[in-house]
C-alpha cells in the first residue's frame, strides 16, 4: 500500500518537475522579428500604393 503511494508520489513530482522546467525554457526563448526592410509584403503593398496614386492621378 505505501509502496504503491510512494511510486505516485515520485511520478507526480517527476511531471512537475517536467512542467517546470519546459516552462522556464519557454519564457526565456528569445523571438526574433525581421525589419520591416526584409518584409516582402510590406514592399508589395508600397508598390501597389504608388500605383495606385499613379493611377489616380493619370
Amino acid at each position: 500500500m505505501y509502496t504503491v503511494l510512494v511510486v505516485c508520489i515520485i511520478i507526480v513530482i517527476v511531471v512537475l518537475l517536467l512542467a517546470v522546467i519546459t516552462t522556464s525554457k519557454a519564457y526565456s526563448y528569445k523571438h526574433t522579428v525581421d525589419s520591416l526592410d526584409d518584409n516582402p509584403f510590406m514592399n508589395q503593398e508600397e508598390s501597389q500604393k504608388d500605383l495606385n496614386q499613379e493611377q489616380k492621378k493619370g
